[in-house]
């Protein structure tokens, strides 16, 4: 009789639980969120974030709290998401930056984002454009490739430092040509940037908002973008992949994700609701004046484009032999 007792109150506490969540899930969110950002305010990280976590706002009649997070290469914003309770009201804006590369440059992260978040959806892709000073005889990826095997060794190149997607976008590009480039690394973009134009490094791959307004006006030259596809922000730009080295494909992406233990309920809420208004005309229109291609799609295929980037990252990074000091 006791063991019968005990099935029976085992199954109703099961029944509950299961009741309970079922009603969470319809709920929510019934509070404010937050959306961490890892990068300061004032990038295209914070603008795409702010603009999806308006629409999120607007759609739930709640606060969707932007919090900028920046630090140690996304780590600070990341361990804001998993310390806080699992229960989807804590979202992560991340990168391919943080939850590709970073994963494949060091092993010891503090956490796995394969296992410890949850992905919601792809938001947007940023394609990159490849920019030379106009001073390099090259208009395109084949003419910088014959002139890097001409001359190996004496073309340089700039990145935002050591192990950023500038930094490995170039050397994949190295890998698939069998160029030798000089890399020299820089503490953020504006130095790089800078030099750049000056004709103290003679390429760079960076953001369209970033290098567009400089090919306009002829301080930069503008010969390739990273993308699979030409981008509507920059059609006269052909793609790498177009100029000689099929299969190249190298753009930044930013995706939403939150902790691995919220309920699978609640994800498929935010995914359906992100993927709406990623969706929406307006949405697509105020991303493509900053180059950027909404994305949007299931967790699955999130997680899936995630492990993907990863292996691939890894593959380049062995090829380099790239280390972090």
């Amino acid at each position: 009789m006791k063991k019968i007792i005990h099935c029976g109150m085992a199954a109703l506490l099961l029944a509950s639980a299961s009741w309970a969540m079922a009603q969470s899930a319809q709920q929510f969110p019934n509070r404010a969120l937050r959306m961490v950002i890892h990068f300061p305010p004032g990038g295209p990280t914070d603008f795409v974030g702010r603009a999806l976590g308006q629409k999120l706002s607007e759609a739930w009649k709640q606060q969707v709290l932007v919090e900028n997070r920046p630090g140690a290469g996304g780590i600070i914003g990341i361990e804001s998401v998993l310390r806080a309770p699992p229960d989807g009201y804590s979202l992560l804006f991340g990168t391919g930056g943080s939850l590709a590369l970073a994963p494949a440059l060091n092993p010891k992260l503090p956490y796995n984002v394969f296992t410890d978040l949850a992905p919601i959806t792809l938001l947007v892709i940023n394609p990159q454009i490849l920019v030379v000073h106009p001073s390099l005889p090259v208009r395109s990826v084949n003419d910088l490739i014959k002139l890097a095997k001409a001359k190996p060794g004496q073309i340089n190149y700039g990145s935002v430092g050591p192990g950023s997607p500038q930094h490995m976008g170039m050397e994949l590009l190295k890998s698939m040509a069998g160029v030798n480039l000089v890399h020299i690394p820089y503490k953020g973009t504006a130095p790089a940037m800078t030099e750049l134009m000056a004709g103290q490094i003679s390429a760079m791959f960076n953001s369209m908002p970033s290098v567009l307004p400089h090919i306009a006006t002829g301080r930069l030259r503008g010969i390739a973008v990273g993308s699979a596809k030409r981008s509507p922000a920059a059609p006269d730009i052909p793609t790498v992949a177009e100029s000689g080295l099929k299969g190249f494909q190298y753009v930044t992406w930013y995706a939403l994700l939150t902790h691995a233990g919220a309920p699978k309920d609640i994800i498929a809420k935010i995914n359906a609701e992100s993927v709406k208004a990623l969706s929406e005309p307006e949405m697509a229109k105020r991303f493509s004046s900053q180059g950027a291609e909404p994305a949007p799609g299931t967790p699955e295929e999130l997680g899936r484009f995630m492990r993907t980037e990863f292996e691939d990252w890894k593959k380049v990074i062995k090829a380099a032999n790239i280390k972090l000091e």
